[in-house]
């Protein structure tokens, strides 16, 4: 029994290796995969041969050789789109959105809503969660058996195993189990993840040789948010989802944030404070929701000349910074990507950030600290919902090919 077992893990493990190597690598020959994963051409070719069989694989056209690989052109390996599909839901202020995405990771269909999620009762909230992934899953293109996955990421505070929103500044509701909701209603299995984690887990997909190890994704919108990436390994707290770095203390009593709180990071550097600041309000104002327009126009008017709104960016970047420093104090300089509508304003930040980063203990190398930027959160959070949700089907579904685990009766081992 003992050595059936060791033989079911192995072809699992041997399985996983090749799927992943595959959704890694685009569409790599069976040799690039042997280099990739040492395991040995004929088990690649045995394996592979399974996969494309149950449809989780294809072969892809024939790559022309390079001056650097002679021989024949070889054939590639390729994820096939229809063997499986994930749906990402993402809550943000005031807005929704859902997306369908195909085995191989391509947008196929989605749908986005404007919400006022600030003032929306209890079940209007979670309806229309929930009716925006039902005209989705309704829509007669979809295989509705080929959906394995909902993976719903919101801005705040998530539990331990990802299943609940327990409080987010776009909402004064808390403690709602969205996954469950969803799994509930539709009979697929769901998680809820915090949105800045996916931005991370996305930049890891899209540049792993700068997004590896240890790195920081930095959400700069309306709300100032984190993930966190230590040892190849996304930081997810011992209780929460972790990373609430908009929400760390900058000045005690300071600025009131829209947690309810003052002094608070995002009390500065997020859209509501920058415009707050630039408009010469008190700090004592409610935050507003602030457009991605008007965001714009201001940062166009700082560059212009000197004045308010110049300030206004400088002190968003001195809180910036001095989070930052502290952080680093801790785990040394790594990594940082901007993300967000004021990210395309970092030229306007970047200078106070380094120097508030440059007079903390974390700020001894600031100058080896690099930062990029990306404009746009969305796709980084949808893409990031998507992978989580595609590499448990890798994982958990298709590497076992246990057939009472399968997505559909196409898909059997």
């Amino acid at each position: 029994m003992s050595v059936g077992i060791r033989h079911d893990d192995l072809r699992r493990r041997n399985r996983a290796m090749v799927i992943s190597a595959v959704r890694r690598a685009g569409q790599p020959s069976r040799t690039e995969i042997a280099a990739t994963t040492g395991l040995s051409h004929s088990t690649i070719s045995a394996i592979s041969a399974d996969l494309i069989q149950e449809g989780i694989l294809t072969e892809s056209k024939a790559t022309e050789p390079t001056a650097l690989k002679r021989g024949r052109p070889q054939i590639g390996l390729a994820l096939n789109p229809e063997a499986a599909a994930v749906l990402t839901v993402v809550l943000s202020l005031n807005f929704l959105s859902v997306a369908v995405i195909d085995y191989a990771g391509q947008v196929v269909a989605e749908e986005q809503q404007r919400l006022d999620t600030l003032v929306m009762p209890r079940d209007e909230l979670i309806g229309a969660c929930v009716a925006i992934v039902r005209r989705r899953l309704q829509d007669p293109d979809l295989d509705l058996g080929s959906v394995a996955r909902i993976a719903m990421g919101i801005q705040g505070i998530t539990d331990t195993h990802a299943r609940a929103m327990l409080w987010s500044p776009i909402t004064p509701l808390t403690d709602i189990p969205f996954a469950d909701i969803l799994e509930t209603e539709f009979g697929i299995p769901a998680t809820m993840e915090n949105d800045c984690n996916m931005m991370a887990v996305a930049l890891q997909w899209r540049d792993p040789e700068r997004y590896r190890d240890d790195f920081i994704a930095i959400l700069l919108s309306h709300g100032i948010g984190m993930g966190l990436v230590l040892k190849g390994t996304l930081f997810t707290g011992t209780h929460s989802s972790g990373g609430e770095f908009g929400h760390m203390i900058h000045r005690p009593g300071g600025a009131l944030c829209r947690c309810g709180r003052r002094g608070c990071v995002e009390a500065y550097a997020g859209n509501y404070a920058i415009w707050r600041s630039a408009m010469n309000m008190s700090e004592d104002a409610e935050p507003v929701d602030v457009g991605d327009a008007d965001m714009r126009a201001l940062a166009a008017r700082a560059r212009e000349k000197d004045g308010p709104e110049r300030e206004a960016y400088r002190r968003a970047g001195e809180a910036l910074g001095f989070g930052l420093g502290s952080l680093f104090a801790l785990i040394d300089p790594a990594p940082v990507a901007m993300v967000g509508v004021s990210a395309a304003a970092f030229d306007l930040i970047e200078p106070a950030l380094r120097e508030a980063i440059a007079q903390t203990a974390g700020g001894q190398h600031s100058t080896s600290i690099s930062f990029d930027t990306e404009p746009n959160e969305l796709p980084l959070i949808r893409e990031g919902c998507a992978m989580r949700a595609l590499t448990f089907v890798d994982q958990e579904i298709f590497a076992p090919g246990v057939q009472a685990r399968a997505i559909s009766g196409k898909h059997v081992a």
